[in-house]
Parts: C-alpha cells; sequence; structure tokens
C-alpha cells in the first residue's frame, strides 16, 4: 500500500520498504510510525484487521505528508521521494549546489564525469595498478569517444588480471560476507585447517567463475555443477563434480547447498533457520535481522521446534523466516553420532531420523515453503525464484556498486544505480562483466 502511494518512490524501486520504514521492532513504531498512527482510524476501532489497515493506510500516508516526524527540518513527503528516512534526524537530502558557473580545477572537471579520473581510478579498481604518467597523458590526449573506447578495452584487459579473479582478488573479496569463511575448519589439499570440515574454496571458485567472462551470475545459486580452479594463472572450469563435494546433482543449487554451506551454516540445528537467513542476506540482500524483505505467510509461523517463535516479540519476522527454512529442513549438517560422509548432504526424513527428541511435532515440517509469497516446493525451486528476483539483480549490482564506487548507493545516486541493476537483469542477461561497462560509466563512479 506504501508503494501504490508512492511508486516513484526509491524505497519502492524493484523493492519494498523494510519494516524499519515504519517500525523499531514490530509492532513498537519509530517516530514516522507514531505520526501515522493518529491518522490511521480512531482509537476506539482498534485493533485493526489487516484489511481495515491496508484500507486506512494510504489516507494516513497522505495526511502526514506535510509533517517533519524526525524533526530535520524536512518534510515526510519530501523524504520519501527523495529516498531519505522521514524517521532519522541524520538522513537527509543532500544538494551540494558544487556545479558553480566558474568552477574548475586544473586536472579534472569535479562538476561532471571525466573520463580521465574514471580511468585511473578503473585501474586500480580492477587491475590493481595506476596507470603511469606516460599513460594518462597519452588517455588524457584521446577524443571524448576514443577515451571512452579505451576505458572499454582496459575493463576487459584488468578484469582478466590475477587482482580480480585470482585467489584473495577482489572477487574474492565480493564473495567473503557470502562465504564466511573460517581457516579452523577449512579442509581439502591447500591450506588446510586443524579441524577440517569442508573446502570453501571450492565455493570462492564457483561464485568468480559465475562473475567472469559471459557466464550467467544467477547460477551462483542455482548452478547443478562444481568449478574447479588452477593457478599460474588462475583459471575457472565448470565440473560436474569434486572429491570435495557430496550432494548429489538434483538437490544442488550453487553455493546455498555446497557442502561448506550445509555443514557451516546448518551445523546442529534441526531447524536450518540459519542457513535460510544466510542465503537470504547474501544472495538477495535482504537482512531478516533488520526487517528488510518480511513476506508475511498466513498462519505462520508455526513452531514446529518448539522454539518459541509464535511469541508477539519473534512472530513478525519468524513469519517470513520459517517459511524461508522449510527447504533446507532435508539437508544435513553436523550430526556427530553419524560418520562424517553423511554431512553436508540430502537426508529424507531427517528431522524424524535425527531431532525428534526437539518436539513431538517436528516431523510435520514441510520441505514445501514461500520465497517473495510464492510457494515453491524445495531448495532448488527457491533458488531459482530467488536468482530470477529484482532483489538478486539488486544485490549483485549493489556489491560492485561497494566495491568500486565505495559506497553502498545513495539517494543522489538512486537513479543511476537503478538504471545500472535493471540493465543488469535485462539488456545483459545477469551477465557481470557487461554491467561493469555501466558502472564505470555512471557519474557515481566517475566524477571526482
Amino acid at each position: 500500500m506504501f508503494c501504490s502511494t508512492y511508486p516513484s518512490a526509491p524505497a519502492c524501486t524493484g523493492r519494498q520498504p523494510s519494516c524499519n520504514y515504519c517500525h523499531i521492532a514490530p509492532p513498537q513504531r519509530n517516530v514516522f510510525g507514531a505520526g501515522l498512527e493518529p491518522h490511521l482510524v480512531p482509537q476506539a476501532a482498534r485493533p485493526l484487521s489487516d484489511t481495515d489497515f491496508a484500507a486506512a493506510l494510504p489516507t494516513a500516508l497522505n495526511a502526514a505528508e506535510t509533517e517533519d516526524a524526525d524533526g530535520d527540518g524536512v518534510s515526510n513527503l519530501v523524504e520519501i521521494q527523495r529516498g531519505t528516512s522521514p524517521a532519522d534526524p541524520n538522513s537527509v537530502p543532500v544538494d551540494t549546489g558544487r556545479c558553480q558557473e566558474g568552477d574548475n580545477n586544473p586536472r579534472y572537471d569535479v562538476c561532471r564525469y571525466d573520463a580521465r579520473f574514471a580511468y585511473k581510478r578503473m585501474l586500480l579498481d580492477v587491475c590493481g595498478v595506476p596507470p603511469t604518467y606516460a599513460q594518462h597523458q597519452e588517455f588524457s590526449a584521446l577524443s571524448r569517444n576514443d577515451q571512452l573506447a579505451r576505458l572499454d578495452a582496459e575493463l576487459d584487459r584488468c578484469s582478466q588480471s590475477e587482482f580480480w579473479r585470482g585467489k584473495n582478488g577482489q572477487l574474492w573479496k565480493l564473495a567473503h560476507p557470502k562465504i564466511r569463511p573460517v581457516g579452523t575448519f577449512k579442509a581439502g589439499p591447500e591450506d588446510t585447517g586443524s579441524n577440517p570440515l569442508a573446502d570453501y574454496y571450492d565455493d570462492y571458485a564457483l561464485y568468480a567463475y559465475t562473475q567472469i567472462d559471459d557466464h550467467d551470475a544467477r547460477e551462483v545459486m542455482t548452478a547443478k555443477y562444481y568449478v574447479r580452479r588452477e593457478s599460474n594463472p588462475t583459471r575457472y572450469t565448470a565440473v560436474p563434480s569434486l572429491p570435495t563435494q557430496t550432494l548429489d546433482e538434483q538437490y544442488r543449487a550453487g553455493n546455498i547447498n555446497s557442502h561448506w554451506s550445509i555443514l557451516y551454516f546448518v551445523m546442529f540445528s534441526a531447524m536450518p533457520r540459519n542457513a535460510a537467513s544466510q542465503a537470504y542476506r547474501a544472495y538477495l540482500g535482504l537482512d531478516i535481522a533488520r526487517q528488510e524483505g518480511l513476506f508475511s505467510i498466513p498462519g505462520e509461523p508455526r513452531d514446529y521446534d518448539h522454539a518459541g517463535v509464535t511469541a508477539p516479540a519473534c512472530a513478525a519476522c519468524h513469519a517470513t523466516l520459517d517459511p524461508l527454512t522449510y527447504p533446507f529442513r532435508n539437508f544435513q549438517g553436523i550430526y556427530i553420532y553419524e560418520p562424517r560422509g553423511t554431512w553436508g548432504s540430502y537426508v529424507p526424513n531427517r528431522l524424524e531420523k535425527y531431532f525428534s527428541y526437539v518436539s513431538p511435532i517436528i516431523g510435520q515440517t514441510p520441505e514445501t515453503g514461500y520465497l517473495f509469497g510464492q510457494k515453491v516446493n524445495n531448495l532448488a525451486e527457491w533458488a531459482q525464484v530467488g536468482a530470477n528476483s529484482d532483489a538478486f539483480a539488486i544485490a549483485a549490482v549493489t556489491d560492485y556498486w561497494k566495491l568500486l564506487v565505495g559506497h553502498p548507493p545513495t539517494p543522489e545516486e538512486n537513479a543511476e544505480f537503478v538504471a545500472t541493476w535493471k540493465r543488469f537483469k535485462g539488456t545483459h542477461e545477469y551477465r557481470v562483466q557487461r554491467m561493469l561497462h555501466d558502472l564505470i560509466r555512471t557519474e557515481a563512479y566517475g566524477a571526482p
């Protein structure tokens, strides 16, 4: 209803507002939510049904537009339209006014996109070395069109470098928070830890492979194959199997259920909520702990494991998290009474077999779940729905935006950011290499 009222708001461009737009934690409201409350309906009509709330919200939003809930001197309406938070006095629209008549700089055009600045920055970001003085002078002497063509050529050259795609390179840096390596548990022939459980270098290899050349970035979530890495120089090759991976092909879903992901994020859990929330956060950019991406499912949560998730303070988030988790139910993490060869595998009736002591109804936990409110029958479907979503494209481009621009997209950069992720999903068909050519053309990247 918020996005129906403000369809062009940055919070609604390919996404939905986080619950903390109006709440500290549901049902507790922040100052903006508290300001909306009196405009909803008279107190005598409380509590509101979902239907009555949805019907009353647009009117309440309109009534509060001229107010300044957070006291920062900017009205609620302007903050909604500009992409800043009407509940945070430290979040305000920025109007720099930096491009004034007569402004000049002897080195760069500080008001607009400067290909010379983008050239130096891109070589540092992707190749890991700045241009020499001679290279910079040569580039500066080129025409505008030739400068842009050289930028494209240098981007393609640099993205072949070890700095970009090699071990511990830029792509591996992007993968760190998705894989969350722990050296103690590192298995495999390289850099083996003291308590080896799984080889997470396989996860880095798959991630890097999906990000380079003309590969489909979605396969980081959906791949039925694995990737072998060779060094000196680094090469990544898709292969049907690896000795460090045990999952049958029909159950594979890229890195979200790799051997490392199952062992590390499921561990000893009966209900693998951590595995689900990590996949949701790492590959779809939505953090349930921050009340992002909450799509409540009717009748949820059901508390199959007697964890108390139906309590009022818990239910709002678990009505999304638990349906996200159900497709992970049969993936076995660590079970100390079984040999290690059974860890990290798909075990039908896993909950009934190993965790009946947790709850008398644990075995009723379905494998069918929901992602973005859409029903999915298993984890492979979960991965397909996620990989084809706007959220995946937004999260993927945000990763590169933070790596290259240096920060998440600001409200002032939102228009360029939205255009970039939409072309990544549409025109470029999820090919990162193509998208990067767009990103280095943005003013966010190329304006000093």
